[in-house]
């Protein structure tokens, strides 16, 4: 059996983790080379982190993007970020149609798997849609910012500056050019805007978008309905955007915000909850912020974006679906409605399964690095000690979003090692790891006679 054949013969999950591991190892080699660099090397551990943070989309780095990498460099990270945001099987698919190649049963699986959750049988249309609406809201925001940064750099370094940002911004991937990230354009509406529309669009998912774009098209000649999926993704955004907002407005009104004008902190807190679910820009200081601001931005990037989007986390839907089945169990109803639509009891044990096993993990990788630490006698100074920062960002980290406390930089390579773990696992999805491991088909087990036990 030839190479291909066993290729073809994998499933889905598997042949998405290959895409992304083979993907992640091409760019290493790439930023390895003298010419990505301005000191023209880095160690191994750097260059694998930096490609995994940029095909992960997450935004997590260990040396500064618009000094330490050269312009072919930033071209490289340019170019993971787009694969990784759109998706290898995306790209696969679109350019084996181009080329008029078939699309094997496995390819439309996976795609299958990760843009929708009905069947579809025209998968090139759904694709061909994705890929045009990314280059197209890319484009646009590229437009917008080169506008901004003409009065900043002359005109062929802002389109440069504007075309790395928006393709960042529109994949939730977090990275930027300056050292500061966004910090001094804190108080610029048209970035502030254009910044966070791009995170919005990237980050509310590809079956959402299509769904609209359909509304657009149809709602004149008739009645158009949007599926559960949209309507849940839609509030729930907006419930985390105005309510991350409010909280960190709350939590930081005496402390960076303080002396701060209205506007200016109106700004800060809804791009600061915006970006924080997925995205990693910041115009705060992260390290500087309190603790209660930090769980907070915790919780949002722990549920980060929406399913079939270019975030991680564990979604959006996942966060619907808990607050429903906990709602429920209050009532003592045995569904879970939405929308006057009762989901399957599957998906609800799915994403509560999904939940305690990324809690799991996180919790997990915490430890193995607070070892690897005493172990190693490898020490971080900050005043607030080892966890708080660990807990920030793996779960920075798990949910592809880059915040991060200034420790980055200062892992040792266990803790580095660890770290790219969840970016990997954050992006493909726990629930891809795990039918990889145990097998996607269902089974009841062995039953049991039935003997009640109490809880609470």
């Amino acid at each position: 059996m030839n190479l291909r054949s066993r290729i073809l013969k994998l499933n889905p999950a598997t042949l998405i983790l290959l895409s992304f591991f083979l993907v992640i190892l091409s760019g290493t080699v790439l930023l390895k080379i003298p010419a990505s660099t301005t000191a023209h090397t880095i160690p191994w551990i750097d260059a694998l982190f930096t490609a995994t943070s940029a095909v992960c989309v997450t935004g997590l780095i260990v040396m500064d993007t618009g000094t330490a990498f050269t312009v072919f460099g930033q071209w490289v990270i340019l170019a993971l970020i787009q694969i990784g945001g759109l998706g290898i099987m995306t790209i696969s698919v679109a350019l084996f149609h181009w080329m008029g190649r078939r699309i094997s049963f496995h390819q439309r699986m996976a795609m299958q798997g990760l843009f929708s959750s009905q069947p579809r049988e025209d998968i090139f249309n759904l694709v061909r849609n994705i890929v045009l609406m990314t280059l197209g809201v890319e484009f646009l925001g590229a437009v917008f910012l080169t506008l901004h940064w003409s009065r900043e750099f002359g005109f062929g370094q802002a389109v440069f500056q504007a075309v790395f940002h928006s393709v960042s911004a529109f994949c939730n991937a977090g990275f930027a050019l300056f050292p500061d990230s966004m910090m001094k354009y804190g108080d610029s509406y048209l970035l502030n805007a254009v910044v966070c529309c791009l995170i919005i669009i990237g980050g509310i998912g590809f079956p959402v978008l299509y769904d609209l774009q359909s509304w657009f098209k149809l709602h004149r000649i008739k009645r158009f309905r949007f599926s559960v999926q949209t309507k849940t993704v839609l509030v729930t955004t907006l419930v985390l955007i105005i309510g991350g907002a409010l909280f960190i407005y709350i939590t930081e009104r005496q402390g960076f915000l303080d002396g701060k004008p209205v506007s200016f902190r109106i700004l800060t807190c809804l791009f600061q909850s915006i970006t924080c679910r997925t995205a990693g820009f910041n115009t705060m200081d992260i390290g500087g912020l309190k603790d209660a601001t930090l769980i907070i931005m915790i919780f949002l990037m722990f549920f980060g974006a929406s399913p079939g989007s270019c975030g991680g986390g564990v979604k959006t839907t996942t966060l619907a679906l808990l607050t429903g089945f906990t709602l429920s169990g209050i009532r003592r109803k045995t569904r879970v409605n939405l929308f006057k639509k009762s989901i399957p009891s599957e998906t609800v044990n799915r994403s509560i399964t999904l939940v305690l096993v990324s809690i799991g993990i996180i919790g997990l990788v915490i430890l193995m690095m607070l070892v690897g630490d005493s172990i190693t006698g490898h020490d971080i100074q900050q005043p607030r000690g080892s966890f708080l920062l660990y807990f920030f960002e793996t779960v920075s980290a798990f949910g592809t979003v880059g915040l991060s406390m200034g420790a980055t930089p200062d892992l040792s390579e266990w803790g580095k090692s660890m770290i790219i773990i969840m970016m990997v696992i954050g992006r493909v999805g726990v629930l891809t790891f795990s039918y990889i491991i145990v097998g996607k088909g269902p089974t009841n087990g062995i039953e049991h006679s039935e003997e009640n036990m109490m809880i609470g």
